[in-house]
């Protein structure tokens, strides 16, 4: 997994992003690399490297995410069906050390996934 979190150097503006959303708590952005036509990222402010790091601290935040992803998928016009996936570790296919939820819609999904 990458050492450098790329997410807070976006969260810091250190980099660009094409933010979609943010607030206190939490940032929204689209993917660089997209697999549906409507692909975001949204992150917690603070770093929490994976879901398994997660803490009882953490529970509000986690929910926080979770409410900017309806209200992206409404407002990004996928709220008829999207999909949330959030990936754990390198073998899950994580590869930015900062916990981050990815909102895709705009065309069917199957399953299982990858």
């Amino acid at each position: 997994m990458m050492t450098d979190n790329i997410f807070l150097k976006i969260v810091e503006r250190k980099i660009p992003a094409d933010i979609v959303y943010e607030d206190d708590r939490s940032l929204a952005f689209r993917d660089i690399n997209p697999q549906a036509p409507v692909h975001v990222l949204i992150i917690p402010r603070k770093v929490i490297p994976t879901h398994a790091d997660v803490t009882d601290a953490d529970k509000e935040l986690l929910g926080h995410l979770h409410l900017v992803a309806a209200q992206l998928a409404e407002q990004l016009g996928v709220g008829d069906g999207y999909r949330l996936v959030l990936n754990c570790k390198e073998r899950a296919g994580q590869t930015v050390p900062h916990l981050h939820l990815h909102l895709l819609g705009g065309r069917s999904f199957s399953w299982p996934p990858g």
